[in-house]
């Protein structure tokens, strides 16, 4: 299953959102510090409402200490930036990628990126508007990897489990 990554983000609500949708798709999320709040900070427990028990959280003191942790697992680095390389749409993902997202007013570092395996961009059809939010990147990102490698499950299938 395809494990979500967060670079050094900054906004806690956006990190609350992203928990609960790693929380409902069973997905770990892997927080890489230094972070912009407390992990003990309201606004992000608010944002991922009483789904903090089901997150598979992961939290790292530094990108050095993530990429021990990469190295160890295995997998590939996939990254989400508005200077990515191809569409999303266009990567094939695979069941052990690392899908990587960078804080809300930068992005991934240019070093983050330059050691992807890939970099995918979101396409957006307005050239005034930089990027989406990161909370809304990721589900797009995380669901269809989940979409391609047949993790979805449909309404009636879980209404019958």
């Amino acid at each position: 299953m395809p494990r979500v990554v967060l670079v050094n983000p900054e906004i806690p609500p956006n990190t609350g959102n992203i928990s609960r949708t790693c929380a409902a798709t069973q997905t770990e999320l892997h927080l890489v510090g230094p972070l912009g709040f407390e992990i003990s900070d309201r606004y992000l427990k608010r944002a991922g409402l009483d789904y903090w028990p089901y997150v598979d959280l992961h939290y790292h003191n530094s990108l050095k200490d993530f990429q021990t942790i990469h190295q160890q697992r295995g997998g590939r680095l996939i990254g989400f930036s508005v200077r990515g390389k191809s569409n999303y749409l266009e990567c094939q993902f695979l069941a052990d990628d690392w899908l990587l997202f960078g804080c809300e007013t930068k992005g991934l570092p240019s070093t983050v990126l330059e050691s992807c395996d890939a970099t995918v961009y979101i396409p957006i059809s307005q050239p005034q508007v930089r990027s989406l939010n990161l909370s809304v990147s990721v589900a797009i990102g995380l669901f269809e990897a989940r979409r391609q490698l047949g993790y979805l499950i449909q309404a009636e299938d879980r209404q019958e489990k």
